[in-house]
């Protein structure tokens, strides 16, 4: 459900309307005292975003120094105004060059009033990019003296870009080398017990594309999923290819991505951007290959002793690069002393924790920690000591924790041309914890 907005106001912070537009009859043109009296004059701009006051909500957010209010009168949807105003500033700020404050409204108010009526129609968000948008506003924006001015592109076919079903991408490009690089990036979400079971776990990865190709082109992405597997072969009349196949969830596609093919073969069929864009992203709940397992073992006699064993899973040939591992310690230790047979340990106080870094930490290799930690001597009994979780940091180039992998990238363009494409693998820890 889009929002429905009846009108929106650019304020500053004093509550001076600096811009407003009403869109529509719902609601009185006097709206803005009732949010200048009842929010910000009581200072509860910074409680909540989204305020009820005489029949209306009040949706605001503070940019810079100004603040933008959208009044709706009916339910509407909040996400989608907040991504409104957002996207909103935006394009604002590539016509004022990086700016958006008081100052660059006040230099700029023929310019917004003529981006207002185009980015909104009857309360109802219509198309906000300012590449598209540029090709028939070409007004130019006072600049902010401390921007650097961008470097026009000249686009032809205006109405074909504006009106046709790719409106993200301008005809004419020509490049002496067409190549696409594709980067799957991953990061692992764990919490394990200390004993090595796993109590919840997930992957959430993107797909981030940058395509330099010449012309229009159609480009085809197979992945090793298991429902386009299923498709493919049915389409095909021959059974599915063995080998590991996995399961997305929560899938989300760049407005580049073809549905209607996608929900009909699978596949994921589009006409991309130019330059770099996220094609998709996804959410993995099972059969994640963790990169990583850690075995502590934490014994408290007289002196608190600590050994971890941390196992690397993914191959051989394979490194994993700027591996941290935080081990918490009692904020009453005076003092430490470790043994490890990788890397380097140090003990930071501020966080309590024995920092233990492995600059590149290869495949099925076992390094392990041994620490002696000592309490202050003052401490006649031992304080009890909720053991916060062992962290780790780590990136994995070519290894991914879902064990997606690119079938096939294909590139079709009406002149033929030969491509390059590259694919990029790279797995980093998200929120990875093992109970102590």
């Amino acid at each position: 459900m889009p929002v429905s907005a009846s009108a929106i106001y650019f304020l500053n912070l004093r509550g001076d309307v600096l811009i407003n537009r009403l869109y529509r009859d719902d609601v009185g043109g006097n709206m803005v005292d009732a949010f200048r009296l009842h929010i910000m004059q009581t200072k509860e701009l910074g409680s909540c975003p989204v305020r009820q006051i005489g029949g209306c909500s009040f949706l605001y957010m503070r940019i810079s120094n100004v603040y933008i209010v959208i009044v709706v009168s009916t339910n509407a949807n909040v996400a989608s105004a907040f991504k409104f105003v957002v996207e909103a500033v935006a394009l604002f700020k590539s016509y004022f060059g990086g700016a958006f404050d008081e100052d660059a409204i006040r230099n700029n108010f023929v310019l917004i009033y003529e981006l207002l009526d185009e980015i909104m129609d009857f309360g109802y968000p219509q198309n906000l990019s300012p590449e598209m948008l540029k090709l028939y506003i070409t007004q130019q924006g006072v600049r902010s003296p401390f921007s650097s001015k961008p470097k026009e592109k000249i686009v032809p076919n205006a109405t074909l870009q504006v009106t046709g079903a790719v409106g993200w991408r301008r005809e004419g490009l020509v490049y002496k080398k067409n190549e696409v690089f594709l980067d799957i990036v991953e990061s692992v979400n764990l919490l394990m017990s200390s004993k090595g079971s796993v109590l919840s776990c997930d992957v959430t990865g993107k797909i981030l594309m940058k395509c330099f190709l010449s012309g229009m082109p159609d480009l085809k992405l197979g992945l090793n999923d298991k429902i386009g597997l299923e498709k493919e072969s049915q389409l095909k009349s021959r059974p599915a290819k063995s080998g590991k196949t996995i399961e997305l969830d929560d899938v989300t596609f760049h407005q580049c991505v073809n549905l209607t093919r996608f929900n009909t073969e699978k596949t994921v069929s589009f006409v991309p951007p130019d330059g770099e864009f996220e094609l998709m992203k996804y959410r993995i709940t099972e059969g994640v290959n963790l990169p990583f397992r850690v075995l502590p073992t934490i014994k408290e006699l007289g002196q608190a002793r600590v050994e971890v064993n941390v196992k690397s899973a993914f191959g051989a040939k394979m490194f994993a690069l700027g591996v941290v591992i935080k081990i918490p310690v009692p904020k009453q230790t005076a003092k430490t002393s470790f043994q490890v047979t990788s890397g380097r340990v140090k003990y930071n106080a501020a966080i309590n924790c024995l920092v233990w870094k492995i600059r590149k930490f290869p495949g099925q290799t076992e390094p392990t920690l041994s620490a002696e930690v000592e309490l202050i001597s003052t401490i006649s009994e031992k304080k009890s000591w909720t053991r916060p979780p062992i962290q780790m940091e780590f990136q994995v180039p070519m290894f991914t924790a879902s064990g997606l992998r690119v079938r096939f990238l294909k590139v079709w363009e009406k002149s033929g041309y030969n491509t390059v494409e590259w694919v990029r693998y790279i797995t980093k820890a998200g929120s990875y914890e093992i109970r102590c």
